[in-house]
């Protein structure tokens, strides 16, 4: 089974205490950002000793980036190509989505766009704890586009950690999302809405505002609820711990 998810921020606890028992072999998982590369405090193990158990582990993990992520030790991963895309390969079974990068996976397509803004950018420390990194330059922006263009704008899946900005603004309205739209995102938000309306897609997941529901046009945002990522069905609630 495929699954979905929404930001776990390197919460080890969390990750032992629900998904490790959820998940079957065979299974997999995808974390729609804030994965916590480089966040990961060891409540449990040091980050690097908990990724060589997950790697022992039946399932998969893939995960695109988020803005909580250490963007230096992401990109210190090797690029491989998986499923027509590349990806930085964590362990052979933790691997990193690449931004605008478009994935065949069992007949499916699936386009993917990480990055966003941290809202918590005054209490971090560029090159500690923030990166500029954590939102796409112009070479990932066009990458994205190419391999739209080349898959004729039409996939089954997108998976993002941000939204379209009308999505946003739908969400504002709605009263589960931010109180206004984030002006630090918005080439990223404009740039989703370009893609919303290019391209055809059957199902939409995004995490970044803590929130969980479904909304509008096939679109999910994504925290603690496990969704089916075909049928977009919520199959289970993670359990609810502090995230880092």
């Amino acid at each position: 089974m495929f699954y979905v998810t929404g930001d776990t921020h390197g919460n080890q606890t969390q990750w032992m205490t629900s998904m490790d028992k959820f998940l079957k072999k065979g299974d997999t998982i995808i974390v729609v950002g804030d994965f916590g590369i480089g966040f990961f405090d060891g409540r449990h193990w040091p980050e690097d000793m908990f990724f060589d158990y997950l790697s022992e582990k039946p399932y998969t993990v893939l995960f695109i980036d988020g803005n909580h992520e250490n963007f230096d030790k992401l990109n210190s991963y090797p690029v491989s190509e998986w499923h027509g895309g590349k990806v930085h390969l964590v362990r052979k079974n933790i691997i990193h989505l690449m931004r605008g990068e478009v994935y065949e996976i069992d007949g499916e397509k699936m386009f993917v766009m990480g990055g966003g803004y941290s809202l918590d950018r005054v209490r971090r420390v560029d090159g500690e704890s923030w990166w500029k990194e954590e939102l796409p330059n112009d070479e990932e922006y066009e990458n994205a586009k190419k391999n739209l263009e080349k898959h004729n704008y039409q996939v089954d899946y997108v998976i993002t950690h941000t939204a379209p900005i009308n999505t946003v603004e739908y969400m504002i309205r709605l009263g589960v999302g931010p109180t206004s739209p984030i002006a630090d995102e918005y080439n990223l938000t404009t740039f989703l809405q370009w893609v919303s309306d290019k391209i055809f897609y059957k199902k939409w997941y995004f995490g970044h505002f803590h929130t969980d529901k479904e909304l509008w046009r096939n679109q999910y945002v994504v925290l603690d609820t496990v969704r089916d990522l075909k049928t977009g069905n919520a199959e289970r609630t993670r359990k609810l711990n502090s995230f880092g």
